[in-house]
């Protein structure tokens, strides 16, 4: 199977930060999720920004909706990836 990324969209550092350490630990993953800051189109508001939890699934294990779930614990979203790339 290709490589996988699933990014989870949270609303602040700390939310993504919890999100990340609780994915590591609920579905034991091999690497560290890697948080991103994502400054939304048009602001310049360091405030006016989302983070981002990248976490890889190589073998493509990982369950998107239980990954969606975990994301609106902390009022987050799993963004859905454009399979035509």
């Amino acid at each position: 199977m290709n490589d996988l990324r699933h990014v989870l969209v949270l609303p602040d550092r700390d939310a993504a930060k919890e999100a990340a350490d609780e994915a590591a630990a609920r579905f034991d993953l091999p690497a560290e999720p890697r948080l991103v800051r994502d400054a939304l189109a048009g602001e310049d508001d360091a405030e006016d920004a989302q983070w981002l939890v990248v976490i890889e699934d190589e073998d493509g294990f990982l369950d998107p909706e239980a990954l969606h779930s975990l994301a609106e614990e902390f009022d987050g979203w799993r963004e859905e990836e454009d399979e035509e790339e």
